[in-house]
């Protein structure tokens, strides 16, 4: 599969961050924990030389606790400020403000050299489509502040929330690069659901998941959905309508149908803890009991 998506408002976005990164103290990076290298922008480290820099892993529950581990000590070496969160769980959030004044701490130390005090830090939520940058925002700031939804692109345009005296946050749209140098990120962004799905053929993109799965992560499949494993992918595609009664009307089987399946499945983690990629090896996959 060949995979590119950047619309048009993604251009404009990019400009607005430039323009507004001189406003600010602390960039917040959200990356998807199961894929953290493809699903960075590589834009941000360009954009925020010389800025205080935290990343976030979203979505740390349904990323395997050895990935977890790998990308914390990952990003830790690189001079980051790291956490693993859960941003529809507020109470994986409770340590992040502490985080954020140890990440500003130089900042705060040189305005109170200058006198000024109490000025709080004002921090940019960045990120791809879709990894959880507005319901990181809202469960932050608990209460609504940022559109959310289910499907890339849902925000437009920057927005300023004011948390409290202490931090101030600016939401920035979800912004991809313009083209995919490495088709296997595209893949792994387009498994995630960070890129639009009305773009693509998710029949193809369903059997290159069961494709990796086989390799990945043997057993899972046949665990999930009592199928045996020895098919190839698009055979898979069509036991598993099989097993879960995708039927057509006049007869056959509905695949396209069990393609949507397996793809939800994954992204809500109904399949286990699933990581797509290590550090050491950005090609490199876990047996699923590690």
């Amino acid at each position: 599969m060949n995979i590119q998506w950047y619309p048009g408002h993604m251009t404009k976005a990019k400009r607005a961050m430039q323009e507004d990164i001189k406003l600010i103290d602390l960039i917040i990076e959200l990356v998807d924990a199961r894929a953290p290298l493809s699903s960075r922008n590589p834009d941000i480290d360009d954009l925020g030389r010389g800025k205080a820099r935290m990343v976030l892993l979203n979505k740390a529950d349904l990323a395997s606790e050895a990935g977890n581990a790998a990308w914390t000590r990952y990003f830790e070496a690189k001079g980051f400020q790291v956490m693993k969160i859960d941003a529809r769980q507020k109470a994986s959030l409770k340590q992040i403000h502490s985080v954020i004044q140890e990440a500003c701490k130089e900042k705060i130390e040189r305005d109170r050299r200058r006198g000024i005090l109490n000025r709080p830090v004002r921090a940019m939520v960045a990120g791809i489509p879709n990894v959880g940058k507005s319901t990181f925002i809202n469960s932050f700031a608990g209460k609504a502040a940022a559109k959310t939804g289910n499907k890339p692109g849902v925000t437009k345009g920057n927005q300023w929330i004011r948390l409290n005296k202490q931090v101030e946050l600016l939401d920035t749209p979800g912004i991809l690069w313009p083209k995919f140098e490495d088709q296997s990120v595209g893949l792994k962004l387009a498994f995630l659901g960070s890129i639009n799905d009305e773009i693509l053929n998710k029949d193809e993109l369903a059997a290159e998941l069961c494709a990796f799965l086989l390799k990945a992560y043997p057993g899972l499949l046949a665990e999930r959905y009592g199928i045996p494993e020895d098919r190839s992918p698009h055979e898979l595609l069509e036991q598993i309508a099989i097993a879960r009664s995708c039927l057509l009307k006049g007869g056959g089987y509905d695949v396209p149908r069990a393609a949507r399946l397996l793809l939800e499945d994954f992204r809500s983690g109904k399949l286990g803890r699933i990581t797509l990629e290590f550090p050491e090896n950005p090609g490199l996959q876990e047996n699923k009991n590690n």
